[in-house]
C-alpha cells in the first residue's frame, strides 16, 4: 500500500541526506587538513595532537564523574565543589 511505502521513502531520503551531509563534512575536514599542512604542520604532529586531546577528554570525563559522585555523597551540586578544588566552571 502507498502508506507502507511512505516510511521507506522517507527513510531512504533521510539516509541520502545524511550521506550527503557526511560527504560535506568529509570534504570540510580534508580542506582543514590541507590548510594545516600548508601552514607547516605535519600529519604525525596532528595525529599526536588529536591523540592527546582524546586522552585529555577521557581524563576530564573521569574527573567530572568523580566530582559528581562526591557531590552526591555530600548532598551538594558539582558546581558547589569547584571553588573547593580551585576549578573554574569553564574547566
Amino acid at each position: 500500500s502507498p502508506r507502507s511505502c511512505q516510511p521507506n521513502g522517507a527513510s531512504e531520503e533521510a539516509l541520502r541526506y545524511e550521506i550527503e551531509e557526511l560527504k560535506r563534512k568529509d570534504l570540510a575536514l580534508d580542506q582543514e587538513i590541507a590548510q594545516l599542512l600548508s601552514e607547516g604542520y605535519n600529519l604525525e604532529e596532528l595525529e599526536k595532537h588529536i591523540s592527546l586531546l582524546h586522552e585529555y577528554n577521557e581524563i576530564k570525563d573521569a574527573g567530572q564523574m568523580l566530582l559528581g559522585k562526591l557531590a552526591v555523597i555530600r548532598g551538594v551540586t558539582t558546581k558547589q565543589l569547584y571553588p573547593e578544588y580551585d576549578l573554574e566552571l569553564s574547566d
